[in-house]
């Protein structure tokens, strides 16, 4: 499927951007990044770690969720906010662009099929895949791709956003805002438990419907409240704690989590939302460092609405992040 409709590999000119030479300590991400085909993926020598890019360009599920549609620009944005980061990794690390899953005809559904698809081949070849989006709906296909790639273990999955994203499909199917109720509904069919934490929810941004389900379904609940300096120590430890239940973990960033100044450029603005720096990150590399993530995507990135590029250079920071630490 992967090979198909629903893919398009990304054209190599597209990693450009300013060169100060050619030394290792002056390089940045468009002299590293290499853009290959996803059925043709560089064996990885040892010694070597792999990361490989991967957009998802749909809002599909966004337009079915009565959102803002745009964000099926984000990855193209991602990569060009990417593309002039300096190189803060060394030359073990493999840096891969592998293209885009693509929803040309609306079939939200076969997009998805085709990232479950993608993530497991990137697994299998040994590479770590970030994700970049692209509307909300990418949870379901991405994770989907990790219970696969990882049958025998247990994974966790963390959502940074103001929503829950546990909405019952309506009349026209899926959306942007199901992902974590077909996951949970996916977990209950194959007799798996469903861990779920879902950090910086808004009250204003979920019905009592959705706070019903998620309580019934167990999840682990951290308001955007609590992400306050004096809370840093409680956040750590919920967090902690949710890892050592775990053996993977699947982490999503919906843009909209964080405050409308810092993250103009999403589906669905959060004036009283997150901060980016301070506490957040710390709880961020926390889940980076922990040796258990198995997939991060960057979701809801909409260019058509962002400001000086704010949004976009957001996300590219929280994929540096990923690749430093």
């Amino acid at each position: 499927m992967t090979a198909g409709n629903y893919y398009q590999p990304t054209a190599a000119n597209v990693w450009t951007g300013r060169i100060d030479g050619t030394d290792p300590d002056v390089l940045r991400w468009h002299q590293r990044v290499q853009p290959v085909h996803l059925l043709q993926l560089p064996s990885l020598k040892p010694g070597q770690q792999g990361i490989a890019l991967l957009g998802f360009a749909c809002d599909e599920g966004v337009r079915r969720n009565k959102g803002r549609v745009g964000a099926a620009q984000g990855p193209m944005a991602l990569r060009k906010a990417c593309a002039n980061l300096p190189v803060h990794f060394n030359e073990q690390l493999v840096l891969l662009d592998a293209g885009d899953i693509v929803c040309p005809d609306q079939n939200l559904e076969a997009a998805q099929g085709a990232l479950s698809d993608a993530v497991q081949q990137l697994h299998a070849a040994g590479y770590t895949p970030i994700l970049l989006g692209g509307g909300h709906e990418i949870t379901y296909g991405h994770a989907r791709g990790i219970y696969h790639s990882f049958p025998g273990q247990k994974t966790g999955l963390i959502n940074f956003d103001a929503h829950f994203d546990l909405r019952i499909p309506a009349e026209e199917g899926p959306s942007s805002g199901t992902g974590f109720w077909q996951l949970a509904q996916d977990c209950r069919l194959q007799e798996k438990p469903f861990h779920y934490l879902a950090l910086g929810i808004q009250m204003h941004s979920n019905t009592q419907q959705l706070f019903r389900t998620a309580r019934e379904l167990g999840v682990q609940i951290i308001p955007a409240s609590v992400f306050q300096m004096q809370d840093l120590t409680t956040l750590q430890t919920a967090i902690t704690q949710f890892l050592q239940q775990v053996d993977k973990i699947y982490l999503t960033i919906d843009l909209d989590v964080f405050a409308a100044p810092f993250a103009p450029g999403v589906s669905a603005t959060a004036y009283n939302g997150i901060l980016p720096g301070g506490v957040f990150m710390e709880c961020y590399r926390l889940l980076l460092q922990s040796g258990k993530l198995a997939g991060l995507d960057i979701a809801e990135l909409n260019p058509a609405f962002d400001i000086d590029n704010r949004t976009a250079k957001l996300g590219a920071a929280l994929v540096f992040e990923a690749i430093t630490n």
